[in-house]
């Protein structure tokens, strides 16, 4: 495949990071929260709905734009609900849902209006009724209406239906979530489209993820750049430039199986193994820049107030969002491993 990044791609890239740059803002000390001024920002310049078909008013494109847009949303570290509105719920809407579903739940959200959040665990259903219990689940707390997956099956549920509790919760980086609560709330079914939304939210987890690295590898390299010690800049010392290097490669190695992924998404080629390579890497490198990033910084890469902060907490929740390094390995051994 050609990893150069499609001309649309790098348009919705430059131009997230043109409006997060403006509109994102940020509380040093991380009361968590969803930013709805950046939100709204993005729908009305287009972002939400470009990487959507053409069908819905979209600009007709797909993952590997929506993952561009998402590697800029980490790099600005921006509390936006792209990854579960856009490229899990709206898309799936898009590809599943009636054009009534459409009108009502996902113009509102390509429009900056309404959040959808997705719940892939921890439910069941009987009569169409469902029932059970998610925690932190990304953007709950904000959200109008949840896809919620049971065996076999994917329901869209109003959260204003009787029988929804969501109580507010923050991760270790103080994003939004929340603990969602069904009691026998009806759903709208969408079909047994589980998988397909966790491979698509898996790969977009990895795209937010080499924009989190990426920029912090950037301040990173800046800081070692000026910071002196010995009447020396640090990176100039042997140990530091060797460690700048591998989360280089680190970074990089995240990229190109993003872009594998995503590809053989969008291509409708098997592709579990390629998403679980992604976020191998993700995860592993994820972990490994954020550290990186920390102890060139030395004591300032501790405090809650410095901009560092923020990547840090950030690439360790996305580090375990839709499953870790270890669980990824065992998943790719079985399926290398195929059919018992």
């Amino acid at each position: 495949m050609d990893f150069t990044p499609s001309e649309a791609s790098a348009d919705l890239a430059a131009l997230t990071r043109r409006l997060l740059a403006d509109k994102a803002t940020h509380d040093p000390h991380g009361t968590g929260g969803f930013d709805a001024i950046a939100w709204a920002a993005l729908g009305q310049a287009g972002v939400l709905d470009a990487a959507l078909p053409s069908s819905l008013g979209g600009g007709g494109f797909g993952l590997p734009e929506q993952c561009a847009v998402l590697t800029e949303i980490g790099r600005a570290v921006a509390a936006v609900p792209y990854l579960p509105s856009i490229t899990m719920a709206a898309s799936a809407l898009a590809e599943f849902g009636t054009p009534e579903l459409v009108d009502r739940w996902v113009l509102p959200v390509l429009r900056g209006e309404r959040v959808l959040a997705v719940a892939l665990s921890g439910f069941t259903a009987a009569d169409g009724r469902v029932s059970g219990t998610q925690t932190a689940v990304p953007f709950g707390a904000f959200a109008h209406g949840f896809l919620v997956a049971t065996p076999g099956e994917v329901f869209l549920v109003d959260a204003a239906a009787t029988g929804v509790s969501v109580r507010p919760q923050q991760t270790t980086d103080h994003a939004d979530a929340g603990l969602l609560e069904l009691s026998g709330v009806p759903g709208v079914p969408l079909g047994d489209i589980g998988e397909w939304l966790r491979l698509r939210g898996t790969a977009g987890v990895c795209a937010q993820q080499l924009g989190v690295v990426e920029r912090a590898l950037e301040l990173t390299a800046a800081y070692a750049a000026e910071r002196k010690q010995f009447d020396h800049v640090i990176g100039g010392f042997q140990a530091v430039r060797q460690r700048l290097a591998d989360a280089y490669l680190d970074v990089e190695a995240v990229r190109l199986a993003t872009l594998q992924a995503a590809w053989q998404l969008s291509s409708d080629v098997p592709a579990a193994a390629a998403v679980a390579t992604a976020k191998f890497w993700a995860a592993e490198a994820g972990h490994r820049v954020a550290h990186t990033a920390v102890h060139v910084h030395g004591g300032v890469g501790i405090d809650v107030d410095h901009v560092v902060h923020r990547y840090f907490a950030a690439a360790k929740r996305l580090e375990f969002q839709l499953g870790g390094a270890t669980q990824q390995l065992l998943a790719l051994g079985d399926l290398l491993a195929g059919p018992a």
